[in-house]
């Protein structure tokens, strides 16, 4: 069987699933079992595949198949410059996410070293990415799982920077450090009618941990605007990403807490995705 052959079988297996985007997936899955580039396939369509890479290529199509997110499959996910090791312990990075690196590095001079924390790290993409372009800063990564914690240090480690960040497996409640100059989160803030409604792929394999929010969508956020002020010096900034339909009650929780919205941004699709505000008293 060659490359080509291999592709459609894979292709019209997935389609049978519905699996999105079933045509990249397949040559993800081949990239990664004869650990070549996608183009490298495509360029040498007719290349002849040995018995072992197929067995290896069936195993991880079947994964997908059920629905499986390629990012699990393949072991990583590109995350603004960079490539982040992903695992079932952690969500998978979202482009969306991104927006709070774009908005967080405006409020991090170049040439200043502000102090960082980053509130459920998860795989560590956020203060990861953050600290690859303001070296200067110091940060502290928490998150509630041991797991994602482990995670997060091992992609540290990748980027060279176990040195430039304290992971610490803590709930935010009982945090005690303080002094912050800023304070960046993506916590869980999907609520439980939403949860249900989610993609199988992200319902049946993400970490629920890592996404659910209660049943209203705001335990989390609550939580972690109430203990910001705390943590945070005056002035410091609190970046947060939120659900779409949660502007006006976050807003809200924000001014009742002291803090004032400096900006609310919208996400690739034109959605409420990201607050910045700053702690007033």
């Amino acid at each position: 069987m060659n490359y080509n052959q291999i592709l459609k079988k894979g292709e019209i297996y997935l389609k049978k699933n519905k699996i999105k985007n079933p045509c990249l997936d397949v040559e993800l899955i081949l990239s990664k079992v004869l650990n070549k580039k996608r183009e490298e396939i495509i360029l040498n369509s007719n290349n002849k595949l040995k018995k072992i890479d197929i067995i290896k290529f069936n195993h991880y199509l079947l994964r997908r198949h059920q629905n499986e997110p390629i990012a699990y499959i393949l072991g990583y996910k590109n995350f603004w410059k960079y490539r982040f090791l992903t695992n079932k312990s952690v969500l998978i990075p979202r482009p969306d996410t991104e927006l709070v690196i774009e908005e967080t590095l405006k409020n991090l001079p170049n040439d200043k070293s502000k102090k960082i924390l980053d509130v459920g790290t998860g795989s560590g993409c956020i203060i990861v990415s953050l600290i690859k372009e303001r070296p200067k800063c110091t940060a502290t990564a928490i998150d509630i799982s041991i797991k994602a914690i482990n995670v997060a240090k091992t992609n540290a480690k990748i980027h060279q920077l176990e040195n430039k960040i304290n992971f610490v497996n803590i709930d935010i409640d009982k945090f005690k450090s303080n002094n912050y100059d800023l304070i960046v989160s993506n916590p869980p803030y999907i609520n439980s009618i939403d949860f249900n409604r989610l993609d199988n792929d992200i319902k049946f394999h993400e970490p629920k941990l890592a996404l659910s929010g209660g049943s209203d969508g705001f335990r989390d956020l609550k939580k972690i605007i109430f203990k910001s002020k705390k943590l945070l010096k005056v002035n410091g900034k609190l970046i947060l990403e939120i659900g779409h339909k949660q502007k006006k009650q976050c807003a809200k929780i924000l001014h009742d807490n002291k803090f004032y919205i400096n900006k609310i941004c919208k996400d690739l699709s034109g959605k409420d995705r990201c607050i910045v505000s700053s702690k007033l008293q």
